[in-house]
């Protein structure tokens, strides 16, 4: 399936996002109508591009700007990997485990009826019962980065918590203490008060008469508490922090998991958690887009949080406090790095290949000349690093926008009337 499967879904011959708008614009979030149009305009090169030129064969590569849109999955996964590499590197270099809270089924609805009171506190309450068991049990803070997950495995709505907790934390001497259990088990109970209270609490009288059965439902049926998982994690550390990472902050669906859309229907694969297999669901497009765009996160909310020792306010010190310790006892158990860099396109595909980005010709090096932006809606250079470049970034200005085209259109029609007009005088000289 081609990669803008996605894109031809909403935004194909069909109109099937302007349909969904249409009928449902009253319960649509602004922000997702936001997020969509970004989406939608996402790659095009009449928001601006980037010119680069091969120093071989002078082939000229032009590359549109992309949306950074929280939606659009192209932009997501060049974000997530860069993402997960920065984390991976950035985090004490200990063991780590992964844990997951969940909720009831019954409560899915509740939080998706209040998700404005309710998913960031959620996120505040998952990372507080791992932190106090540390703190109580053993006098320490660990470091804690929380992601949130609206999302299930069929892409229905099923608020969960994956964490990246430290197996260990630091003392307030900056002493770094090591250990290898959390009793997951025993903190499903405390973690199925904490979110009853925690809808309690923010709901008001009627919004809480509302839901009371399936508050009360979700207490009793769960007589362990809701879902703990905290696996132990075998292998390298940083290969442990780079998949958890990317697991983290992974797109509600990839694109790979779609398999079919006939103009009607999309199909797509999941894994059924209840048995292990994988299996295929076929569904309208219209229930397809809903099921997706309720996983848009409000503008300004954040799905990664940090907490513990990893708290970005205190995150430095924390380091700075575990290195002198180390060196004082002579014990190099933290590794705590400091000075981290994103990488440029240019560098991600030298260090995947071996070698800068190649031409496919000649296999000879695409040098950067210069790059058209918007300005109060109009495109104009914005740097160019020679006057050829200049010019042949104002003639791809032409061909984007199609200027040129209809400039020569109106010349013609200006000529095919003047022309007429010749002709005319012409007649008229000749009858008299």
């Amino acid at each position: 399936m081609e990669i803008n499967v996605l894109k031809r879904i909403f935004f194909d011959e069909h109109r099937h996002w302007d349909k969904f708008v249409t009928k449902h614009r009253d319960k649509i979030r602004p922000n997702v109508l936001k997020e969509i149009e970004k989406f939608r305009q996402c790659g095009d090169p009449k928001n601006g591009f980037k010119l680069f030129v091969c120093e071989g064969c002078h082939d000229l590569r032009l590359v549109p700007y992309r949306c950074k849109g929280r939606f659009c999955t192209t932009c997501s996964c060049g974000e997530t990997e860069e993402w997960a590499r920065l984390l991976e590197q950035d985090v004490f270099q200990v063991n780590h485990r992964h844990v997951v809270f969940t909720v009831d089924e019954g409560l899915r609805e509740v939080f998706l009826m209040h998700r404005d009171k309710l998913l960031k506190e959620f996120m505040d309450e998952a990372a507080r019962v791992v932190k106090e068991y540390f703190e109580k049990r053993h006098k320490i803070t660990p470091g804690v980065i929380a992601g949130l997950h609206t999302f299930g495995a069929r892409i229905n709505f099923n608020p969960h918590v994956h964490m990246l907790v430290t197996m260990g934390g630091m003392k307030q001497n900056g002493e770094w203490k090591t250990y290898d259990f959390i009793p997951f088990e025993m903190l499903r109970k405390q973690w199925q008060t904490v979110v009853l209270k925690l809808i309690r609490r923010k709901l008001n009288d009627q919004e809480k008469r509302q839901v009371q059965q399936r508050l009360q439902s979700a207490y009793s049926e769960n007589g362990e508490g809701f879902y703990v998982y905290a696996p132990k994690q075998k292998g390298n550390v940083k290969q442990q922090l780079g998949y958890i990472g990317r697991y983290i902050r992974r797109p509600a669906i990839a694109v790979s998991r779609i398999e079919e859309y006939d103009g009607k229907t999309v199909t797509f694969r999941y894994r059924d958690k209840t048995d292990g297999k994988e299996k295929t669901e076929a569904i309208s497009v219209e229930e397809f887009i809903a099921r997706l765009i309720r996983h848009i996160p409000d503008e300004n909310f954040k799905t990664i949080r940090y907490y513990g020792v990893y708290s970005r306010r205190i995150k430095a010190l924390c380091k700075k406090l575990v290195s002198l310790w180390q060196k004082e006892a002579r014990k190099w158990i933290v590794k705590a790095k400091q000075m981290l860099k994103r990488r440029t396109w240019s560098e991600r595909i030298r260090e995947q290949t071996g070698k800068p980005p190649c031409c496919p010709k000649c296999e000879s090096y695409y040098e950067y000349k210069g790059e058209v932006c918007l300005d109060e809606g109009v495109l104009k250079v914005k740097y160019a690093r020679c006057a050829q470049s200049k010019a042949c970034l104002e003639r791809m200005i032409n061909d984007v926008t199609g200027i040129k085209e209809a400039k020569n259109n109106k010349e013609k029609e200006e000529a095919r009337q003047g022309n007429t007009k010749h002709r005319e005088r012409d007649v008229h000289l000749s009858a008299v």
